[in-house]
């Protein structure tokens, strides 16, 4: 007899239900988030489980690894595909967790990646550097706003990034502005200090790996958008084909067309923000200075909006970097421009 065991996630509690081969419930409750708790009641139905569908949500790192610990198939689910069936009367914990369990039965359940655990970690350091950035970035915002409000001045970010105390005392401040300023300059130096330090530690761990080298050579992608390139894709032979990859990158337009109408569009937050933020900085890096790439660019943006440029020019670079992290080859614009 097979054994199909589907989960339902929460952050205090998970539904455990383990279905049959025909269907049936052989376990079935509501447990803590204590992975002893959660392997034992897996353990305790005496036939092997083929599978267990975990669903994707924002904690599931420990449930995953403790699973493939202790030598159960996990699956991983996407659950922005998983579709209920249309005329349910009832839904709830419990029936999700069957759901997932009787998809992972019938062999449809939509399933995605499990970045291996070393590297995710990396991969997670990375997305912290570019927290404190945004941090940084916020700082740097409200001290701006402060001086056009009350001075009328203008001062460019790399400007404040070298004021101190002294600076701010002289300014024609009411005190109160002036702490105001400072506890913005506090957080910004901190945050400074802090996407330095991940920023040389990540590089460090990262400068070996060849696709992080191979992705180096492409137009308009640097030190930054590289890591978050080679990190965020992880294995590359993941993806069936460039096509498949773009898509994962946001690259691909999600509209649906009917006799040349618009009918609406598809999922556009279906796969890696990341990447899509990556590869519209590296168009907008590689526009300006890749004579090759600009005149590709020109010509698109003379017949479309700008923006839709830009994307076709990101578009090119996501394909462009496929191939060089799957083939091993340095980056070729006529290739990919020509």
């Amino acid at each position: 007899m097979e054994l199909y065991a589907g989960i339902d996630l929460h952050s205090n509690n998970s539904v455990v239900l383990v279905l049959d081969e025909n269907d049936r419930a052989v376990y079935q409750k509501r447990l803590p988030n204590t992975l002893d708790k959660i392997v034992q009641a897996l353990q305790s139905c005496g036939t092997p489980i083929k599978g267990v569908a975990v669903e994707s949500t924002f904690n599931w790192y420990w449930l995953v690894d403790g699973l493939q610990a202790a030598g159960f198939v996990v699956h991983l689910v996407n659950t922005a595909a998983v579709k209920q069936y249309d005329g349910l009367k009832r839904s709830g914990d419990f029936e999700d967790a069957r759901h997932l369990a009787h998809l992972l039965r019938l062999g449809i359940l939509p399933t995605g990646y499990i970045y291996p655990r070393q590297e995710r970690a990396l991969r997670d350091l990375l997305r912290k550097r570019s927290q404190m950035v945004r941090t940084r970035t916020t700082q740097i915002l409200s001290m701006q706003n402060l001086l056009a409000r009350n001075l009328g001045a203008r001062s460019s970010s790399n400007q404040l990034k070298k004021w101190d105390n002294e600076v701010i005392d002289a300014l024609d401040f009411l005190p109160e502005q002036k702490l105001a300023i400072k506890a913005n300059l506090a957080v910004m130096t901190c945050a400074h200090r802090e996407v330095d330090a991940l920023e040389r530690e990540i590089v460090n761990r990262a400068k070996l790996r060849a696709d992080y080298q191979q992705l180096l050579t492409v137009s308009g992608v640097g030190k930054v958008l590289a890591l978050t390139i080679a990190l965020e894709v992880g294995d590359i032979k993941r993806f069936d084909g460039a096509g498949n990859f773009a898509s994962y990158a946001r690259m691909v337009d999600s509209r649906r067309e009917s006799n040349g109408k618009t009918k609406g569009v598809g999922n556009t937050k279906c796969g890696n923000k990341y990447l899509a933020w990556a590869f519209i900085e590296a168009a907008h890096f590689a526009v300006r200075y890749d004579e090759a790439i600009k005149r590709f660019y020109q010509r698109k943006s003379a017949k479309t909006l700008a923006v839709v440029a830009i994307k076709a020019v990101a578009h090119k670079l996501a394909r462009a970097c496929f191939h060089v992290m799957h083939d091993g080859v340095p980056f070729d614009v006529k290739r990919a421009f020509g």
